[in-house]
């Protein structure tokens, strides 16, 4: 593992042509993600999904999103980044042809799955070409900005763009247009990127693999259908994770790299930054369209105007990071993220909250956006190239996780009241609460670690930290 103390400002071509392809590949998935939200009822009419099971459009790519993470992000370590990257670009090359065809719910479903398959496998790989192209420092932190903003731009862009292919074209539409963008990366990836070195005894834990993708996938499972046996299911199982990789010889993911601070509270940051944003919005959705009574239409508007905050946050997220220091970043962006939510907590029945929720929402999601580059930075910092396809796995677990229990754990919250108003200003408030208190937890957590024998401090994320930071962590 390496630092990188040369100028931030200066990549070499080859280095931007490898950015850009892999946020491409970001941007690609990001509209995935969102694209056919915006689409549901079509594609639920068009393939003969009644309303009740709709959410499975969603919840068939969430789960193997998240459930995965972690062991593809781990396999491209042990196998080839590059490799891996490239089999999830294959695959939703595959996957979205078949929705776009699909004339059945089970075909739709099963491109939704495999879609989440595709995200599960080169999600991870792509991020940690990312970590392992560029050292440790202020080029890595500047290329996890545009990341950070790329992903932003392509989750609005989806959103929008959905509307309007379906408007003008159909709902298929919004499943083939992934396919010229995922061919162009898979032509030019090999031309540009070499696989990564892989250990020369490749020993894969499967009882591991197993035990934490199925325990992942019952959890999450659990929080989208509220099924309590899935969730006691789910913990069995990531107990007896925890338990296999005390005991194995070549863990899938070893103890003292779960254990370490910068791993345990970066993705601890990652599930308060993402559940509680992803809460927010959809309270505020509701409240838009059921208490303010605006048409789906506005709605979208209100958020995508602010939306375009989030996409220049990244940049100016990746600069200040190594001026400041990513546990200073990270602490007071999430800090600024609880600020914003704030004032929502006392918005009313009047179209004047529009004046309150607009502004709050724009400072709002420039905040969350600076989050989540800094989250970044601190999970995946003062760890070797041969361990960032687990790192990048974890946090992108992180986020999948956390982008599904945001929305029903806030909901849940509103309803213990018998006023959606009232209820939305209480789970808000939660939210605030939750999130600040957080920050103090992961401000303590992240406390500068010196070497032992009176040597100096360095803050985890900063020039140096891995170097300085390994005795004392490991």
């Amino acid at each position: 593992m390496t630092t990188d103390t040369s100028s931030p400002s200066r990549y070499s071509g080859r280095q931007r042509l490898i950015l850009l392809v892999l946020l491409g590949a970001s941007f690609l998935f990001a509209a995935d993600y969102s694209i056919l939200n915006v689409a549901l009822p079509e594609v639920g009419a068009g393939v003969g999904l009644g309303l009740k099971t709709m959410p499975w459009i969603v919840s068939a790519y969430t789960l193997p999103a998240a459930g995965f993470m972690l062991m593809f992000g781990r396999l491209a370590d042990l196998f080839g980044r590059r490799k891996v990257f490239l089999a999830g670009m294959v695959l939703l090359t595959a996957a979205s042809l078949l929705g776009g065809f699909a004339s059945n719910p089970g075909m739709l479903l099963t491109a939704r799955a495999l879609q989440g398959t595709s995200t599960a496998m080169a999600v991870p790989a792509g991020l940690s070409l990312i970590t392992t192209t560029f050292a440790e420092g202020p080029r890595r932190d500047r290329a996890l900005g545009l990341n950070g903003a790329i992903l932003s731009g392509g989750f609005t862009a989806g959103a929008l763009l959905g509307g309007a292919l379906v408007s003008l074209l159909s709902w298929r539409a919004a499943f083939f247009i992934n396919v010229p963008g995922a061919v162009a990366i898979l032509v030019v990836t090999p031309l540009l990127l070499a696989e990564s070195k892989v250990p020369e005894r490749v020993k894969l834990d499967l009882a591991g693999a197993v035990t934490v993708t199925v325990g992942l996938l019952a959890v999450v499972y659990a929080i989208i259908e509220r099924n309590i046996v899935s969730a006691v299911v789910g913990a069995l199982l990531l107990a007896a994770f925890w338990l296999i990789e005390v005991r194995s010889p070549a863990p899938l993911a070893p103890v003292r790299f779960l254990k370490r601070p910068t791993v345990k509270w970066g993705n601890y940051a990652g599930i308060v930054i993402f559940s509680m944003e992803t809460g927010m919005i959809y309270l505020m959705t509701l409240y838009l369209q059921n208490v303010l009574h605006f048409s789906p239409v506005v709605t979208g508007l209100v958020f995508g105007v602010p939306g375009l905050a989030a996409v220049a946050a990244g940049p100016v997220a990746g600069r200040i990071m190594g001026r400041f220091g990513s546990r200073e970043v990270l602490t007071v962006a999430l800090t600024l993220q609880a600020l914003m939510v704030l004032p929502l907590v006392f918005l009313g029945s009047s179209r004047l909250a529009l004046a309150i929720l607009i502004p709050a929402l724009f400072l709002g999601f420039f905040v969350h956006v600076t989050c989540i580059v800094a989250y970044t930075v601190v999970g995946t910092s003062g760890l070797p190239n041969e361990e960032q396809g687990l790192a990048t796995g974890l946090t992108s677990m992180t986020h999948q996780v956390a982008l599904t229990i945001g929305a029903p754990v806030m909901v849940s919250i509103a309803a213990t009241q018998s006023n959606q108003l009232t209820g939305t200003h209480l789970a808000l408030g939660v939210n605030v609460a939750v999130t600040l208190a957080s920050v103090l937890l992961i401000w303590f957590g992240l406390r500068p670690r010196g070497r032992q024998h009176g040597t100096a401090a360095v803050v985890p994320g900063s020039q140096g930290a891995a170097e300085e930071l390994s005795p004392s962590l490991d």
